[in-house]
């Protein structure tokens, strides 16, 4: 049973040798009709793009570890799955126009987490550059779009009837306030279903946009609730343009739907034993799939007034293998485990009361309540008018009723009809012009590390160095943004570098980066070194003495650009910030 709105599914089939085979679906469904024998070979990869979030020092030579336990490199496999859907798109572009389309002429959005730091989204463009998708030497032809605001743009060109609208003022949860609670949940139930239909709007002829009911100034928050992610952006209007300022850097964490996957893994785990899971997905990969497939579609029917049980289906093999390897049934491990609310039932399938269900959710809800709550108490989070909740996992009725109780009524909560595809539409309006949002936060604090004059009572006397019997105070954070400081639209940070040596070719500059404001120096706690700025002089060789390269550093797109020039010569120099080899 699939929803025809459902998203691609992230897999990818490489054949035993190591070649791309098929994407999404199609990898599924190949991968699960391969003889088992066959199928251990194959190299099965599904929920990989998480993985850019989640490795701590990712490079070039970061791996992924396929079904079948094979390691492969994360490089190829993102640049496999872009050259695919490069393909696709020339092909579709190809038979509407009715003539072959030209790569040249396309402006490529990819879109990230807005919470992906620097390296993961430098790791897609160079996965974008391996797939031939746009060439080195071209790097505008692609843009790094963030989620949350790619969804921020599209909400702002929705009308009503494209919208549901929960839990307006007067009927939080589905009942108003003064009605008498304790007359039981079932009543209140009763009163959420009757009462559905009316809270979506299908009011045509009122109103043409949601936008007329925003001002200048108005704020509103995107919580983009994806996979992997929970993204959260905030943005006011500046009209009359329509312009986007974001009041606070973007949020979130890993808590998107693959939590709820991980918490029946455990469940799976608690009744059968750790072991024998490990076991099994080792030795059966194809049917642990099957399983994993067949637990996502009962899921995505769990609600909070689900009165009867969901059924999950235990592959054969499952039932099979466990006999096998405990030398006991299937069923007497469930009734030994007495797990709460797991029940089997004679057709073969794990009974799964709402209630257990529901539990399974309950771990990722909560931390995107906890943030959400975090969020709402910052100062320039004040009196938010709207909450725009997008992403696949908007979906979910737990999710929804979850954010309207913590809500009660301050903002109102808006679900866009086709929630999936509003990154997706956004996005394409952003790579349209890229402008539109005119200033961002800076999610750290970024600098260098320089020689100052040492100044007696100011400085720590173990920073201090002696030379030419100048004394210097080494290590100083020289900051060149600081953490949450709004940024325009290409505003630029200015400096001048020069090298040490007249004969020297390369210059190169190590970044750091912290989560404080405050930074004074390099060797403080929680400051890191997180990428490097190298400025090419060669063939920039001049007589002055002293050469002096001026950098500007560029932070206030989805990424940090750098230019430089030779001040004596007005020679470009050759800048670039490297964040993924450390």
């Amino acid at each position: 049973m699939f929803l025809s709105n459902q998203k691609t599914p992230t897999t990818i089939l490489l054949t035993p040798d190591r070649k791309f085979h098929s994407f999404g679906y199609a990898a599924r469904d190949f991968y699960h009709d391969l003889d088992p024998t066959e199928s251990k070979h194959w190299l099965y990869l599904e929920k990989f793009k998480m993985k850019l979030h989640t490795t701590a020092n990712l490079s070039i030579d970061t791996e992924l570890h396929a079904a079948n336990g094979k390691r492969v490199k994360a490089i190829d496999i993102f640049a496999y799955a872009l050259a695919f859907f490069k393909e696709q798109a020339l092909k579709e572009l190809s038979d509407q126009a009715g003539a072959e389309f030209d790569n040249a002429d396309i402006r490529w959005v990819i879109t990230v987490p807005a919470i992906w730091k620097m390296p993961a989204k430098q790791f897609m463009r160079e996965a974008a550059y391996k797939a031939g998708l746009v060439p080195r030497d071209n790097p505008e032809q692609l843009i790094i779009a963030l989620e949350p605001e790619a969804a921020s743009i599209y909400c702002r060109k929705l009308r009503l009837h494209q919208m549901i609208d929960i839990g307006t003022k007067t009927n939080q949860n589905g009942f108003s306030p003064t009605e008498n609670v304790g007359a039981g949940m079932t009543q209140a139930k009763e009163h959420v279903r009757s009462k559905r239909q009316s809270r979506t709007f299908l009011v045509e002829n009122v109103i043409g946009e949601l936008w007329s009911e925003l001002e200048e100034g108005d704020r509103y928050v995107v919580v983009d609730c994806g996979g992997g992610t929970v993204d959260l952006t905030v943005h006011q209007i500046r009209l009359p343009e329509g312009h986007l300022k974001e009041l606070y850097k973007a949020s979130g964490g890993p808590y998107g739907s693959i939590g709820i996957d991980y918490e029946f893994e455990k469940l799976l785990c608690k009744i059968f034993g750790p072991d024998f899971i490990d076991q099994f997905k080792v030795k059966r990969p194809a049917a642990w799939v099957d399983l994993m497939i067949a637990f996502e579609s009962r899921k995505r029917a769990a609600a909070p007034d689900r009165t009867n049980p969901l059924n999950i289906n235990l592959p054969f093999s499952f039932i099979d293998y466990y006999k096998k390897f405990r030398g006991h049934s299937v069923e007497h491990a469930l009734r030994k485990s007495n797990v709460d609310f797991v029940k089997w039932s004679s057709q073969g399938m794990l009974r799964m009361n709402p209630d257990a269900m529901n539990a399974l959710f309950k771990p990722t809800i909560d931390h995107i309540i906890q943030h959400l709550t975090d969020l709402f108490e910052k100062p320039e989070v004040s009196d938010i008018k709207f909450l725009f909740l997008v992403g696949g996992f908007a979906e979910s009725p737990l999710l929804q009723q979850a954010v309207q109780n913590m809500l009660q009524g301050r903002s109102r909560i808006i679900i866009p009809h086709d929630v999936g595809l509003t990154i997706l539409k956004g996005a394409v309006l952003f790579g349209l012009d890229p402008s539109i949002i005119k200033v961002r936060r800076s999610p750290l604090t970024y600098g260098v590390g320089v020689l100052n004059r040492y100044v007696e009572g100011k400085h720590p006397p173990d920073k201090m160095l002696v030379k030419d019997g100048t004394r210097w105070c080494t290590d100083v954070f020289d900051t060149f943004i600081t953490c949450d400081q709004s940024v325009a639209l290409g505003e630029t940070v200015k400096r001048s570098y020069t090298p040490a040596k007249p004969s020297q070719q390369v210059i190169v500059i190590h970044i750091y980066c912290s989560e404080k404001e405050g930074v004074g120096f390099i060797s403080e706690l929680g400051v890191r070194k997180c990428g490097t700025l190298r400025l090419d002089v060669t063939g920039t060789e001049s007589t002055v003495v002293r050469r002096e390269i001026q950098t500007l550093m560029q932070f206030g797109d989805t990424e940090i650009r750098a230019m430089a020039v030779d001040v004596a010569t007005s020679r470009t120099v050759k800048a670039s910030i490297d964040f993924l080899s450390q």
